[in-house]
């Protein structure tokens, strides 16, 4: 892939295609050409500080950034993946930069208008797309812990949703919150009770 120098490049990643409960959430981020910040990687592979320090110098040295998320209601009624094209759009759409190409991490790319390619382990060597994961990563980390606060029963603070043995063990125990993806199995097995 070679770009003419200085093109707008929006790398963009996702958090929370996995989890039992709460929204899917994606971001968006467009780096300038001279971008280099050690240490940046897949959201997952770095711990919660080294995420935190990331997050900050990113939102500093970006020349834009977004970050937007579909709904559980929207997960529910248009899937897992229709929903996380549909968070992606709009992030995309919240670049207050307009990029002429878009990277998306994974092999399947929303529907935008600018030019758009699917990078499989982008998160691993596209900076744009790390930077991208590390923000939809602490922004849905942080809603997790205030869904912790409301729900303190099923733990989300500690394993942000995944389905996790504890996790599904608490939902047989209390049942679904509102919180829950309907659509998922072992929601939805636990529902049908």
């Amino acid at each position: 892939m070679i770009l003419n120098a200085g093109s707008l490049i929006a790398g963009v990643d996702e958090a929370g295609r996995g989890p039992l409960a709460g929204p899917v959430v994606a971001a968006a981020v467009v780096l300038p050409d001279s971008f280099v910040l050690p240490g940046l990687t897949d959201s997952k592979k770095l711990s919660e500080a080294k995420r935190q320090t990331l997050e900050t110098l990113i939102k500093e040295i970006a020349l834009s950034w977004s970050v937007a998320e579909a709904s559980i209601e929207e997960i529910d009624e248009l899937n897992i993946l229709h929903a996380t094209m549909l968070a992606m759009r709009r992030a995309v759409a919240g670049l207050k930069v307009a990029p002429q190409k878009v990277l998306v991490d994974g092999n399947r790319c929303p529907d935008i208008p600018q030019a758009v390619e699917c990078i499989v382990k982008g998160d691993l060597i596209e900076p744009s797309i790390s930077a991208a994961s590390i923000l939809a990563k602490q922004a849905r980390d942080r809603m997790m812990l205030a869904l912790d606060l409301l729900y303190p029963q099923y733990g989300f603070a500690r394993h942000k949703a995944y389905p996790t043995a504890a996790h599904r063990q608490a939902l047989l125990q209390y049942g679904a919150c509102p919180a829950h993806r309907r659509s998922f199995k072992p929601v939805k097995e636990v529902l049908g009770r």
